[in-house]
């Protein structure tokens, strides 16, 4: 029997600045932060959710050839990865505090079928949602 998801792992260039991104600007913590040689394993997570981590790795050996981990920065970069989803209480406020701190909007706050959402691209060029979800009764 299996306990659920542990960590999902996202693909990015710089692992430096994706660091200094998710922790500075969305307010992720270091979960783990590891080396074996050339490979570094870092994960984060969100301070609300401490079972659930979000892997930054940097796409190349041991786990991909070179041509292999090139095309996977090229399809990061062009935006082609699935779109990751950040839960929060109040869209455009979060997206006022995100914006101040830096982060480059792709979609300012919209309002569609009761939710309100926006979006943004992390420094490697992995998409996300930012939603709020619909209050019950409006």
């Amino acid at each position: 029997m299996n306990n659920g998801i542990n960590v999902v792992g996202l693909y990015v260039d710089d692992q430096d600045a994706a660091l200094a991104f998710y922790v500075d600007k969305l307010g992720f913590r270091v979960h783990t932060d590891v080396r074996n040689g050339t490979y570094r394993w870092l994960t984060v997570q969100h301070p609300d959710q401490p079972s659930f981590q979000l892997g930054l790795f940097a796409p190349g050996p041991p786990v991909h050839d070179e041509a292999t981990a090139q095309t996977l920065r090229a399809m990061v970069a062009k935006g082609a990865m699935p779109p990751l989803v950040l839960s929060v209480a109040d869209c455009r406020a979060s997206y006022a505090a995100l914006k101040a701190k830096g982060v480059e909007f792709t979609q300012e706050p919209v309002d569609r079928y009761g939710s309100v959402d926006a979006g943004f691209r992390d420094p490697a060029g992995n998409g996300w949602k930012m939603i709020q979800a619909p209050h019950n009764g409006k």
